[in-house]
């Protein structure tokens, strides 16, 4: 179940699933590399009041579930993961520039849905009855 949270004058329970994919979909996303990403993302994370409830890869991508503020913006919070995570990567392995040619560690797409313990159309329902007879 997903944890409430309270804000000033407002409840939230946000989370999404996060997905990208490595540059030209190379495999580099094991041992030592893996560890490291995963451990840059924990820290973005951290540094960013963001919690990663669930983190894997598959040698040329990430799946993330986070639990996030109403003032976190989706396209902000993926430019912090990818961005931070690929300069601080690039910097720790060199070797990966020489595969990935251009500076690019990360393809610019990526995936995101919202979470919910409900289905969609357990909340239509929920909202079409609200309405008193």
């Amino acid at each position: 179940m997903a944890t409430m949270h309270y804000g000033r004058g407002y409840v939230y329970s946000i989370q999404y699933h996060l997905v990208w994919c490595v540059k030209y979909r190379h495999d580099i996303l094991h041992g030592e590399i893996d560890a490291d990403v995963k451990a840059l993302l924990r820290k973005i994370a951290v540094d960013n009041d963001i919690l990663i409830i669930e983190m894997e890869s598959d040698k040329d991508h990430i799946h993330l579930l986070i639990d996030c503020k109403p003032q976190h913006v989706i396209p902000s919070i993926v430019k912090a993961f990818k961005g931070v995570s690929a300069r601080l990567l690039f910097k720790k392995h060199p070797e990966l520039k020489q595969r990935l040619w251009g500076g690019h560690l990360w393809n610019p797409s990526y995936f995101v849905a919202t979470d919910s313990e409900h289905t969609e159309e357990q909340i239509r329902s929920y909202i079409k009855s609200q309405k008193k007879k």
